[in-house]
């Protein structure tokens, strides 16, 4: 965790889906890199966000794969019906029972407020990371440019500073608006 960057109380690591099978089970679609610590867990809170006032703790019965989904029934969702209740929640841990991380990963949640610089261009500063599937995508807000999404994969970013709380990115020609 880096110096600063406040941590929040829970980390969202997946968004149910949809039911699965009439014996009150969930398909989850995984929203964390380290699904393994899922099988690991007693409990998760469920609600729409993690700002969310109205979290619910569940225990947490059983957990497996099918695919890229986790599939996981919670104390209380005993047949189909109750599972449908939990369409659209996101499924969220304690932060302090998430995975440690490796040498240069981060949370997306600590690149909120970095200064983004592009080509020796000051663009503005990241106000929110999407999760597009295929990269992360930075909505980035400023006074030169305004919000603007800018694509994050290993062509655009060329160093992120913790310490400096900068972001330093090439940007593909006509990504920026014209001034």
């Amino acid at each position: 965790m880096r110096e600063g960057r406040r941590r929040p109380q829970y980390l969202v690591v997946g968004e149910i889906l949809r039911p699965h099978g009439v014996r009150g089970e969930a398909r989850m679609r995984v929203l964390t890199d380290y699904p393994d610590q899922l099988r690991e867990l007693d409990y998760v809170y469920l609600g729409v966000s993690p700002d969310d006032r109205r979290l619910e703790k569940r225990p947490l019965k059983r957990l497996r794969f099918n695919k890229e989904y986790a599939l996981l029934t919670l104390d209380g969702f005993a047949d189909r019906n109750a599972a449908e209740r939990l369409r659209g929640l996101l499924v969220m841990i304690d932060s302090d029972q998430a995975a440690p991380l490796a040498d240069g990963e981060y949370f997306l949640f600590e690149l909120i407020g970095l200064k983004v610089v592009a080509d020796n261009v000051e663009v503005g500063c990241v106000k929110e990371v999407l999760q597009t599937g295929a990269n992360d995508v930075y909505i980035v807000e400023g006074e030169r440019y305004g919000e603007i999404l800018i694509p994050a994969h290993a062509e655009t970013i060329e160093q992120i500073d913790f310490a400096m709380n900068t972001i330093t990115m090439s940007l593909p020609e006509g990504l920026l608006p014209a001034e």
